[in-house]
């Protein structure tokens, strides 16, 4: 897992329109990149609407909010749509961002391992370094304590 005060793994993905977008884009603003497992389950809807309802306060602290996953880009736009989403929504399914950034790991589930994505949360400063790292959040609470933090 990357740490506070680490440069950032740069990142070129497709958003949920098929625009690439990269992390440099965004040097100068605040970023709050968070990672979660699958769009259109329980606690992933839960979370992203959390972002989704904070979404201008978000804007007001100059914070840009970028989810990650390795749905396809349709499964976002989908997603997107369906639950209002104004943030941007990136698709990864080779997991470059998602293994460059530590949150493919092995999970339990049930008495079950597999891998996969451990929903965690990275802020990024106007510089392009890291300035906090939040490793398995909870859905529930995750936007408003990033929230919490920026204030």
């Amino acid at each position: 897992m990357l740490e506070v005060g680490m440069k950032a793994p740069e990142f070129t993905l497709p958003d949920k329109d098929g625009n690439m977008v990269s992390l440099k884009d965004f040097l100068g603003k605040k970023v709050v990149l968070y990672f979660y497992p699958r769009d259109n389950t329980p606690g992933c809807t839960r979370q992203a609407c959390a972002f989704a309802g904070a979404y201008e306060e978000f804007g007001r602290l100059g914070a840009v909010v970028i989810g990650v996953s390795k749905d396809s880009v349709a499964s976002h736009q989908k997603f997107a749509e369906k639950n209002s989403l104004p943030f941007i929504l990136l698709s990864d399914p080779e997991r470059s961002a998602i293994e460059a950034y530590g949150v493919w790991q092995e999970k339990k589930n049930y008495g079950k391992v597999s891998m996969g994505v451990v929903r965690s949360t990275f802020v990024i400063d106007e510089s392009g370094v890291i300035e906090k790292v939040m490793p398995k959040v909870k859905p529930d609470t995750n936007a408003a304590e990033i929230l919490e933090y920026l204030k």
